[in-house]
């Protein structure tokens, strides 16, 4: 009995019409949701995850894209024919079974298809699977990190306390041994690098960041960067640049594409990648928590070599050069390969498992289930609730700090009265060449960046000028004085 393949000249109109109408019913509410999404966000002002909800659209909308040139090449990509000795080469499994048909024209030519019809629908699966995984572990991966880091915010708050505040005093003055810190991180394996490493190794499993750890970064961070006492929020500053840093883990760049590429031909069966692919970023996920916690204790050594008296609190100074490299931001791309080398390899058995069953010619090896499995959940545990906070905390501590020291809203202030700023300052350029001759002393112009109405105000005479309509808790002034020659512009920004 033949089977003959039924196409739309054959098929019922309201059959088409119930499936499309199904589709385009599905389509419009994922984003409707994105939609919400995005507004909540836009909401409670986080640009940053704007930013990363942005690249989930684009990459949904590539990989759209790639299917529909997957479908439109189909067949001149199987028409194209390659020799059977090389088609026969870097097989995935050790003994395959090939039950779809050739196409007639490399079949008449004694020869293979480069890439089969079947193959390609495939293949399309495949890519689908790898973008949900993909976007899924990383959003499980920093839920889990956030959800550790819920206790940062209560240590945040301890800072204000008089309690703190009185035993941080910096008019008491400490031996380094006897403060918490030095006493957690200078042992007698601290000066001795190949004894630092294991014991740095080890310390990432327990009490990965403790209290005391949190306490002193913020407390050097602070003084690098702010004038002593400040109440700076270290806590939310952390929290901001976490989501951005997510804006970048979650999208999927070239080199990403490429490594993805480079994963798929090690898949071949003479590789025996699964005694080996699965252990990469478990191990490169070790080695990173093992750096993070030796850069928290040579910060210490170093500050130990240049004074044995601490003055209020033990002090580290924040420095480039304790990162590989002198570059903070390669942790950040190595935690990207590490999420995306993880993700790959779950969406890789879940794909071969719902294509070709649990026992395909993928996974016939128990050990290969088992090894693919266990690192999978491993890493993704790992990564998110003990090496994710550490990094944190720990890549604050370079020479500069980051963009997202001023919250969103002092960052729109800002920009507003810069805008407004220029254009006063255009505008009085304009009316100084078109009336030279007026008296300075006795003319008023304009200059004030308010958001509503601009008071004028002499530009001889002293001023305070506030913003007409100023939002939240948040204000901006801007003082002008000019005495002679000396002119003097003091700003002040406040957050809550």
């Amino acid at each position: 009995m033949t089977s003959s393949v039924i196409t739309l000249e054959s098929t019922p109109t309201w059959a088409v019409a119930a499936v499309v109408f199904f589709l385009i019913s599905i389509s419009i509410c994922i984003e409707h949701l994105l939609h919400l999404l995005a507004k909540y966000f836009n909401k409670n002002r986080r640009k940053y995850l704007i930013q990363a909800l942005d690249k989930i659209k684009s990459e949904l909308l590539q990989l759209g894209f790639i299917s529909l040139l997957l479908t439109v090449g189909e067949k001149p990509i199987a028409n194209i024919c390659i020799p059977k000795s090389i088609g026969e080469t870097f097989l995935p499994c050790s003994d395959p079974s090939n039950d779809s048909p050739e196409e007639a024209k490399c079949e008449e030519q004694g020869m293979v298809s480069l890439l089969s019809r079947q193959g390609m629908k495939e293949l399309q699966y495949l890519i689908f699977v790898l973008a949900f995984f993909h976007s899924l572990s990383c959003i499980l991966t920093f839920g889990l990190g956030m959800a550790k880091m819920r206790k940062w915010k209560s240590w945040e708050a301890e800072t204000r306390t008089l309690e703190y505040q009185f035993s941080n005093d910096p008019r008491r003055f400490l031996l380094i041994h006897q403060t918490t810190f030095a006493r957690r991180h200078l042992r007698f394996w601290s000066e001795h690098r190949f004894l630092r490493w294991p014991a740095c190794f080890l310390r990432q499993f327990y009490a990965s960041v403790s209290k005391v750890d949190y306490f002193t970064l913020r407390h050097g961070f602070i003084t690098a960067h702010f004038s002593e006492g400040s109440t700076f929020d270290f806590q939310k500053y952390i929290k901001r640049t976490l989501e951005k840093d997510f804006g970048v883990v979650v999208g999927i760049s070239l080199w990403v594409w490429i490594l993805s590429m480079l994963f798929i031909f090690l898949n071949a069966h003479d590789f025996y990648n699964y005694l080996w692919l699965p252990f990469i970023p478990l191990l490169m996920l070790l080695l990173v928590g093992t750096q993070l916690q030796g850069i928290i204790s040579r910060m210490c050594l170093e500050s130990q070599e240049k004074s044995q008296v601490v003055r209020g609190t033990f002090l580290v100074r924040p420095s480039d050069h304790f990162f590989w490299f002198g570059w903070p931001k390669l942790l950040l791309h190595l935690m990207h390969f590490i999420l995306f080398q993880n993700s790959f390899q779950l969406a890789f058995f879940t794909w071969t498992w719902y294509k070709f069953g649990f026992r395909s010619c993928f996974h016939r090896k128990t050990e290969d289930i088992v090894i693919r499995l266990a690192m999978g959940v491993l890493v993704q545990v790992l990564c998110g609730y003990v090496t994710l906070p550490l990094y944190a905390l720990v890549t604050q501590m370079g020479t500069s700090m980051k963009k997202v020291i001023f919250p969103e809203k002092v960052v729109e202030g800002l920009k507003r009265w810069r805008a407004n700023a220029r254009r006063n300052i255009a505008l009085k350029n304009n009316y100084t060449s078109a009336r030279p001759s007026l008296d300075n002393n006795t003319t008023s112009i304009n200059t004030s960046p308010s958001f509503g109405a601009s008071p004028s105000f002499n530009l001889n005479t002293p001023h305070c000028v506030k913003f007409d309509q100023p939002w939240s808790s948040e204000y901006l002034t801007v003082g002008v004085k000019d005495e002679g020659k000396a002119n003097s512009t003091n700003r002040e920004t406040k957050d809550s």
